[in-house]
């Protein structure tokens, strides 16, 4: 399919001016990061026009669609199906766009909890969705630029800012993320090293 055909067929599946809008400057951040950080761009572009799929689900769909597929849901989604969205999606991302590249579709899984083993492809995604220009938050732009210069110090950075935003509104931190967290906290990865080949 080409990216202009793929482009369509998303808009109609998503069904939300906005959220396509959101995607595909996801896809465009992503593709910079990429080509920033060596990274195949037409994967990261892939895995960030797709990432969403399942965003406007309810939560009832949510946990239905994911039962049918046999996904296996823990006790934090279970009290947040929201965060679904992101394995479930990988899962229509197959079966709807034919995509059968593990490290796409571990990009999309992984893309709004993280996890304690990333690829460069997961980071460039989870950081495009993170940071994509259409999140006016404060320090965006640092963060930005940060993840442009050094993936693994962008990581530790974004998250530390969205954990932070966490508490300060009482949420609950995904245990996914938190490991994230402490995967970053190493120095070792801080330098550049990854454990996750994909």
């Amino acid at each position: 399919m080409n990216s202009t055909a793929l482009a369509q067929e998303v808009r109609a599946q998503l069904a939300g001016e906005h959220r396509y809008e959101h995607v595909v400057r996801v896809a465009e951040l992503a593709d910079r990061f990429a080509r920033a950080h060596g990274v195949d761009p037409d994967r990261a572009r892939l895995a960030g026009m797709l990432h969403d799929l399942a965003r406007l689900y309810s939560a009832e769909r949510l946990l239905k669609e994911s039962a049918q597929r046999g996904l296996v849901v823990d006790e934090f989604e279970l009290r947040n199906p929201i965060v679904l969205h992101a394995r479930l999606g990988a899962e229509l991302a197959r079966e709807r766009f034919g995509v059968n590249d593990e490290g796409v579709l571990s990009a999309i899984r992984k893309h709004t909890l993280a996890a304690a083993a990333m690829s460069p492809l997961d980071e460039v995604v989870y950081l495009a969705d993170s940071l994509e220009p259409g999140r006016p938050f404060a320090g965006r732009e640092a963060l930005e630029k940060l993840a442009f210069e050094n993936l693994s110090a962008g990581m530790l950075a974004t998250l530390s800012a969205s954990l932070t935003y966490l508490a300060g509104r009482g949420l609950e931190a995904a245990p996914q993320t938190l490991a994230a967290l402490d995967r970053y906290r190493n120095p070792a990865v801080t330098k550049g090293a990854t454990t996750c080949p994909i």
